[in-house]
């Protein structure tokens, strides 16, 4: 949501967008409530809101609306009926409002949702299904998911998650470009300088050259935090899972084989780390695809992120039919 947000208002700087976001699904469609492309004048994109025949529909109503400037739904039929093959036939329904953004007031707006997202904090925008009424920013209120309520969507506005990679050896590298990819913000963490270098991470938000211990205090402060211990040795995971063990996390993973990991948990439990903790731990980390390759662990981890993320099984798909 940043990212787009950061496109957008460099986009806004040189013209309007018309921003096109998913405002109700049925049944079983690509993309969730709150969604969002946006298309330039001259038929540019960014984001999506499920690719296929239905984007493009959405896209070629989008192209309309900048000569009038008039909001609208549009509708777009997923369930394969005779009538509406050509949208798509995933099976559902998706309504979508488009809405111009442009001047000085669009950008304005823009530009306190990227404060929000970027400094932590949070917030919701209103969208009111209104052709006098625009876009708002309300901070004192915050839903868990987008919600419709008053003839409006109201979006929360919540900060990325942030991926905390200890250790910046061989998987670190290909894991902070994938996770980068899926949408978390990336801090990589090692006490050698020489592997915590901007050239070998240049998708990271935040490069620490220090051992885990002495950033305890700034660690803390991280909402929706997400940990992945890819170290060179237990020496550097029994520290980091002592801080973290006691810290608020959303996920800690810890890479090694079933000896290193289950002597490291057996110094822990002799500290007084509960059983309880310690089983909360992905170790080892990542699903079990087979991988061997550090880029292919490096996938392994990072679906299990996305996984603990949304709420996932981890379960093939096809499995479930």
């Amino acid at each position: 949501m940043l990212e787009f947000y950061q496109q957008l208002a460099t986009t806004l700087k040189q013209g309007a967008a018309v921003v096109a976001t998913v405002t109700s699904i049925k049944g079983s469609v690509p993309r969730e409530v709150g969604a969002k492309m946006f298309i330039t004048a001259d038929g540019k994109t960014y984001g999506t809101i499920g690719g296929g025949a239905g984007e493009a529909k959405v896209h070629q109503q989008a192209l309309q609306i900048f000569p009038t400037g008039e909001k609208q739904f549009v509708q777009i039929d997923l369930s394969g009926t005779a009538q509406r093959q050509a949208e798509g036939i995933c099976g559902g329904t998706m309504l979508v409002w488009l809405e111009l953004w442009s001047g000085s007031e669009s950008l304005n707006l823009v530009n306190q949702i990227i404060d929000i997202l970027s400094s932590g904090r949070s917030g919701a925008i209103i969208t009111p299904f209104h052709p006098e009424e625009k876009p708002y920013l309300e901070t004192a209120y915050t839903p868990n998911c987008p919600l419709l309520k008053n003839h409006a969507l109201i979006e929360p506005l919540l900060p990325p998650p942030t991926l905390l990679i200890s250790g910046a050896g061989h998987i670190a590298i290909p894991l902070a470009k994938i996770a980068k990819i899926a949408g978390f913000q990336i801090i990589v963490q090692d006490d050698r300088p020489e592997y915590t270098t901007p050239e070998r991470f240049p998708d990271a938000a935040f490069l620490v050259t220090e051992p885990i211990n002495s950033i305890q205090d700034n660690i803390a402060k991280i909402p929706n935090l997400y940990v992945a211990l890819v170290t060179r040795g237990y020496i550097q995971d029994l520290p980091a899972l002592r801080l973290f063990c006691n810290l608020r996390v959303q996920y800690i993973g810890m890479v090694g084989s079933h000896h290193r990991i289950t002597t490291v948990f057996k110094m822990l439990r002799q500290e007084g780390i509960s059983p309880e903790l310690l089983h909360s731990i992905y170790a080892p980390i990542g699903l079990d695809i087979g991988a061997l390759t550090p880029e292919e662990i490096a996938v392994s981890i990072c679906a299990e992120l996305i996984k603990v993320r949304r709420g996932g099984t981890g379960v093939s798909l096809s499995e479930k039919m």
